[in-house]
C-alpha cells in the first residue's frame, strides 16, 4: 500500500475544517482536506458552492456566509479531496480513506478532526415509521437539492433548528400544519441565571425572536409544553399525538419531522481511545481537549461541534485556533506570535458562545424523549427495544459494549450513531448510576463501511 506523507490531514470540510485548513496552509504547511460530500460546506453550509442565488436567499444570510469560507478554501493551497470517506485514523496519525472505489492512505504529522455534529436520537413511539425523519435530514435535502415535502408537515421537538427549518420552509412555500414544542415554562425559569450573559449576545437572541415572530405571523398552530409524543400509523406515519396541560391532541400528517438538538460526532475520537467526559449541560459525551483543541492523543486535534456544540461561527474560530496549535507543535510558528494571533480569536469565540448556556438550559431534551418506554425501538439496525435493554441489565449487562453481546445492540450499519446515547442513558437509568459510569460504545474501524473487495484490491 502506497502511503503519502503530508504535514496535516484535516477531516471534514465544514466551518471548522475549511477555516482550519486555510489557516494551516497560510502558515506554510502542506494540508490535505478530506470530506465525504461532493462539495465543501459540511452540514451547516451544505451545497453552498452549488446552490443558486434564489436558494441562498431562501435559506438566509447565515447560510450564504458559508460561501466566504468556501471561496477562501478554493483560493488556498489546500489539497481538497471531495468524496473521500475516511474509515480509519490511527494514534500515529495515519489516515485511511476510500475515494472513487480506491483506498488511499496519508501519513500526517498532525491530524485535525472537524467532523461536526449529528442529531440527538429522538426515540418515541412510531419514530421508525416511513414518513418520520429528523429535521436536520429534511434541511439537508432542502440545502443540497432544493427538495421539500409536497404536503403539510408537522415539526416536533425543541431547539433552534426546529424554528429555523420552519422559517426556511415558509420561504420555500412548504405548508406547515403545526409546530409542537416540548419546551415548558419551567425551562425558561431554569435558564434565567444565563440571561445576563445571553443579553450580551443580543444578535443571536434577535434572530431567534424574529424566527418565532415569522411563524406566528403565518398563523401556524404552535403548541408548547408538549408531552407524551407518539407517531401513529401502521405501514407509515398518519398522525402525531401529544398532550398539553393534560389534554390529548392529534394532528394528522404523513410527514413528521423530529428534532431535539445536536450532539458532537465522536466516532473518530472514540476510536482513538481519547478521553471523553459526560457533559450534563448538553447531555452527551464530548472529547477532552486543551486550549488548542488537542486530545490526550498527541498531535490529534478536534475543532468545531465535534468538541462540543457551539455553532458555525464558533466552529470557524476553533478551526483557526487549532491551526495555530498545530503550527506551533510542528515548529512553524513560535509561541509568542501564536498567542498574539490567538487573542482576537479567543475573544470572538467567547462572544459567540455567550448564548450557548441559555440555549442548553431552555432546550434541554426531556427525559421521556431520551429514555423511552419499554416498547420503543432503540437500536433501529438490530431492532432492539428499550425493554430488551432493561432485561439485559437485569441479567448483568453493565454498559453499551456488553449490550452488543446480549443482543447485537449497536452492531448494525450505523455503528451506534443512531442509538449510542440512548443506550447509555437507558442502561444508566436502569442501573441507577451516571452516564459517565456507563460509558459509550467502543468504536473500532472501519468507521465508514468498506468492502472486503476494496481492501483486497488495495
Amino acid at each position: 500500500m502506497s502511503v503519502i506523507n503530508v504535514d496535516v490531514a484535516v477531516i471534514g470540510a465544514g466551518a471548522a475544517g475549511m477555516s482550519g485548513a486555510v489557516a494551516l496552509a497560510g502558515l506554510g504547511l502542506e494540508v490535505v482536506l478530506l470530506d465525504e460530500q461532493g462539495s465543501p460546506g459540511g452540514q451547516i453550509y451544505r451545497g453552498i458552492t452549488l446552490a443558486p442565488l434564489s436558494r441562498r436567499d431562501m435559506l438566509g444570510a447565515d447560510y450564504a456566509h458559508g460561501n466566504t469560507l468556501a471561496q477562501a478554501l478554493a483560493s488556498s493551497t489546500v489539497r481538497y479531496e471531495k468524496g473521500a470517506a475516511v474509515w480509519q485514523v490511527t494514534r500515529d496519525h495515519q489516515v485511511s480513506y476510500l475515494r472513487d472505489g480506491r483506498l488511499h492512505t496519508l501519513q500526517a504529522k498532525a491530524v485535525l478532526l472537524a467532523t461536526g455534529a449529528m442529531e440527538r436520537p429522538f426515540p418515541i413511539p412510531g419514530w421508525t415509521l416511513p414518513g418520520v425523519m429528523s429535521a436536520g435530514a429534511a434541511q439537508i435535502l432542502l440545502k443540497s437539492s432544493g427538495l421539500a415535502p409536497s404536503e403539510p408537515v408537522v415539526l416536533a421537538g425543541c431547539g433552534p433548528l426546529l424554528y429555523l427549518l420552519g422559517w426556511q420552509y415558509l420561504r420555500a412555500g412548504v405548508p406547515i400544519k403545526a409546530l409542537v414544542d416540548t419546551t415548558r415554562p419551567e425551562d425558561y425559569w431554569r435558564a434565567r441565571r444565563h440571561l445576563f450573559a445571553a443579553l450580551r449576545a443580543w444578535p443571536y437572541l434577535r434572530k431567534g425572536l424574529e424566527l418565532m415572530r415569522s411563524l406566528r405571523s403565518a398563523g401556524i398552530a404552535h403548541y408548547t409544553g408538549a408531552e407524551q409524543l407518539a407517531v401513529e400509523g401502521s405501514d407509515a406515519a398518519s398522525a402525531l399525538t401529544f398532550s398539553v396541560a393534560g389534554k390529548t391532541r392529534r394532528i394528522q400528517s404523513r410527514c413528521v419531522l423530529l428534532h431535539q438538538g445536536v450532539v458532537p460526532n465522536i466516532q473518530f475520537s472514540q476510536s482513538l481511545r481519547a478521553r471523553h467526559d459526560w457533559d450534563d449541560e448538553q447531555l452527551c459525551f464530548s472529547p477532552v481537549v486543551d486550549a488548542w483543541g488537542e486530545l490526550d492523543v498527541p498531535g490529534i486535534f478536534v475543532a468545531g461541534d465535534g468538541a462540543g456544540i457551539g455553532g458555525a461561527q464558533a466552529a470557524a474560530l476553533q478551526g483557526e485556533l487549532a491551526a495555530l496549535g498545530i503550527a506551533a507543535r510542528l515548529h512553524r510558528i513560535d509561541e509568542q506570535p501564536r498567542d498574539a494571533r490567538a487573542a482576537a480569536l479567543r475573544s470572538g469565540l467567547e462572544a459567540n458562545l455567550r448564548i450557548r448556556p441559555l440555549l442548553d438550559a431552555v432546550y434541554r431534551a426531556k427525559d421521556e424523549n431520551r429514555i423511552p418506554a419499554d416498547e420503543v425501538m432503540v437500536c433501529r439496525c438490530e431492532e432492539v427495544t428499550a425493554g430488551e435493554l432493561r432485561k439485559f441489565v437485569a441479567l448483568g449487562c453493565s454498559g453499551p459494549n456488553q449490550a452488543k453481546s446480549f443482543g447485537r445492540c449497536g452492531m448494525g450499519p450505523c455503528q451506534g450513531r443512531m442509538c449510542g446515547l440512548t443506550v447509555t442513558e437507558v442502561i444508566a437509568h436502569a442501573r441507577g448510576v451516571s452516564a459517565q459510569d456507563v460509558g459509550y460504545y467502543r468504536i473500532r474501524p472501519p468507521i465508514k463501511p468498506i468492502t472486503l473487495g476494496e481492501l483486497a484490491g488495495e
